[in-house]
């Protein structure tokens, strides 16, 4: 009924301009009266600012909180004592090359005999950089600082993710998380409250950039799962076996998937390649884009539970919680961004 006495009021209001004179005071007094007419009441068009907006604020706040609970896991006493370094840094050495391990080697030579020291600023800087992204003011001060700190952790502290070792696999970490939150700071830089319409969303990547750089995410996955050491019959599980724990019910999970993919490594590995190859093309090509990123969330939290243990933050050496809640964020994110594209009617 509405519709109806809106399309008889502005029919009506198009046959009395065309009876009047052009470019007369009363045609053009007609014409202003007429156009509020013509624009549905109910169009919206800063719609999609704001949703972009909002999904942008709530994106920085939960990396923030992310990156809190990484300081708070830096307060562990394993983390002042001399195993840190023996057994989380040295470690990232083997089978690297010599311009990866070199750097390793002498950041473990530095910081071993001054534990306590460097501990207390990792837990400085990565609480300011929580604080930081929850409060709105330093939020770019914060991400800046964040991309120079999480990649020294890529390098330093998980070799890269060891995906120069020929063994990385994305069901242990790989490609490392350290790199997931510089994809999420990428994303989460803010654009300003006054964005128009056609200001691109997703931070400095833009919506395309961020839908390109998930789709080498995944198909970067898809080809370490190929990789000869993660087609071996035994090669799920055993870095199910070697995986962390730290409390008996995570213990029990992983133990009976572990004895269930024995020898099926290779059947695993290549249905996981199609699948992460799936997942970065329907998002890449915005087809099936829903689905494909709810899948992502499953297979993220196999990853954060079965392959990574939580990342062994029950054990007392965790250091952060591993690639898991990041690609959960990322693929939040995402999802907002296309959302956010969507026209708005």
């Amino acid at each position: 009924m509405v519709q109806q006495t809106h399309d008889r009021l502005a029919g009506h209001a198009t046959a009395s301009l065309s009876s009047l004179p052009a470019n007369t005071p009363d045609t053009r007094r007609a014409r202003e009266l007429r156009e509020p007419m013509t624009t549905h009441p109910l169009s919206i068009t800063q719609a999609r600012p704001r949703l972009t907006l909002a999904a942008e604020r709530k994106l920085q706040v939960a990396l923030g909180l992310i990156w809190l609970m990484d300081g708070a896991l830096q307060l562990q006493p394993f983390m002042f004592r001399r195993a840190f370094v023996t057994q989380i840094i040295a470690p990232n050495e083997i089978d690297q090359p010599g311009f990866v391990a070199g750097p390793i080697k002498l950041a473990a030579h530095l910081i071993e005999p001054r534990i306590v020291l460097f501990n207390l600023f990792a837990v400085t800087i990565q609480v300011l950089i929580g604080i930081g992204l929850i409060y709105r003011p330093t939020v770019k001060a914060a991400l800046v600082t964040s991309f120079g700190w999480a990649l020294g952790v890529w390098w330093m502290g998980e070799g890269m993710g060891g995906l120069l070792t020929g063994t990385a696999s994305p069901l242990t970490g790989a490609p490392g998380a350290a790199l997931l939150y510089v994809l999420a700071g990428l994303i989460a830089w803010p654009q300003g409250r006054w964005r128009t319409e056609g200001t691109a969303a997703g931070g400095l990547l833009g919506e395309r950039g961020a839908r390109t750089a998930w789709a080498l995410l995944w198909l970067g996955s898809a080809a370490l799962w190929l990789l000869p050491a993660n087609r071996a019959g035994t090669a799920v599980h055993d870095a199910v076996v070697n995986a962390p724990s730290g409390a008996r019910w995570l213990s029990s999970i992983q133990s009976t998937v572990a004895a269930a993919t024995t020898g099926h490594g290779l059947a695993i590995a290549v249905g996981a390649a199609g699948v992460c190859t799936a997942i970065g093309l329907m998002v890449l090509l915005a087809r099936c884009a829903k689905p494909a990123l709810a899948l992502s969330i499953a297979i993220a939290l196999v990853y954060l539970v079965i392959g990574q243990g939580l990342g062994g933050v029950l054990t007392g050496s965790g250091t952060d919680p591993g690639t898991g809640p990041l690609i959960i964020l990322l693929a939040i994110s995402i999802y907002s961004l296309q959302r956010a594209s969507r026209p708005v009617s």
